[in-house]
């Protein structure tokens, strides 16, 4: 009965792979797509403000109410917040993954893996936890600031309207530097692969033809390893957007659209605008990930 089987299903290969994938299609489709479109149905429902009710009457009045200020404010924090946290990470990840895939042996190659991923093996909510602490008037960082004599210079940065706060801990800058580093693993790894995957055939080529080396990195190099920059980006991008509990534990009082989501629904209990403001994440993703395939964002992945 089992051979007969086998051979049946062998004879029919696209029947094998059908009957292989209808597990988690139907988990994707019925699980994930279907709850994700049971969640924006209920954005279209309205929020009695006065009886705390969420009645099935079908309204628009929840979307527009995105474009209220306020609401408007905080789409526009998220995204310069997101796009900053990419931009920052991109520039930090860069050398230490050249360095890892253009000049370090088998050893150091082995550490730095474990020293880029070692961070991500914590929990997430004690990293954050423990930057509160790192970033708080009289912690480490600020120790630090005080032996460079960088005290003044932090002060100035700190009036800054789009820095903001009177300590790290209470600032843009710090909970900036909180996603960087949350994050930038996930840009590391992605440009350390673009890179490995470099033909060093390429690289003599253009020194076979009088490229210095600057010009082979700015021309060769980093046109060559840009995909990866950009699938790295992926994360850090989307990560960021949908956040909540960073901006939550770190930084001024001003909502970021995971955090808005979550007072939303948790404590006000509007969950039709709670599931109107899960359409603002899905559409900039969407729109990114558009984006990012054009630049080869997807080949680097």
């Amino acid at each position: 009965m089992m051979r007969a089987l086998s051979s049946f299903l062998y004879r029919r290969s696209s029947l094998y792979l059908l009957m292989l994938l209808i597990p988690p299609l139907l988990w994707f489709g019925v699980i994930y797509i279907g709850s994700l479109f049971a969640l924006l149905w209920q954005s279209f429902y309205t929020f009695d403000d006065f009886t705390m009710a969420v009645t099935p009457d079908l309204t628009l009045a929840n979307y527009k109410a995105l474009f209220n200020p306020a609401n408007y404010d905080i789409v526009l924090r998220t995204l310069g917040m997101a796009v900053a946290v990419s931009l920052a990470s991109a520039i930090l990840a860069f050398p230490i993954a050249y360095y890892m895939a253009r000049f370090a042996g088998p050893k150091e190659k082995a550490f730095f893996y474990i020293a880029v991923m070692l961070p991500m093996w914590a929990s997430y909510i004690v990293k954050a936890y423990a930057w509160t602490v790192i970033l708080a008037k009289g912690g480490i960082l600020y120790w630090v600031i005080e032996k460079l004599h960088l005290v003044g210079l932090l002060n100035l940065l700190l009036q800054v309207p789009a820095v903001g706060g009177n300590t790290l801990s209470t600032s843009h800058l710090g909970r900036f530097w909180v996603f960087t580093y949350i994050w930038l693993p996930f840009m590391i790894l992605p440009i350390q692969a673009a890179l490995e995957r470099l033909p060093p055939s390429l690289l003599q080529a253009s020194a076979d033809l009088g490229a210095h080396p600057r010009q082979t990195f700015v021309q060769v190099i980093l046109p060559l390893s840009f995909p990866g920059v950009v699938a790295g980006s992926i994360f850090t991008f989307s990560l960021t957007l949908g956040d909540f509990i960073i901006p939550q534990l770190i930084g001024p009082s001003g909502l970021f659209i995971g955090s808005m989501v979550y007072v939303q629904q948790g404590a006000i209990g509007n969950m039709p605008l709670a599931a109107a403001f899960t359409l603002v994440p899905i559409v900039l993703i969407a729109v990114y990930l558009s984006i990012a395939k054009r630049l080869g964002g997807f080949d680097a992945l």
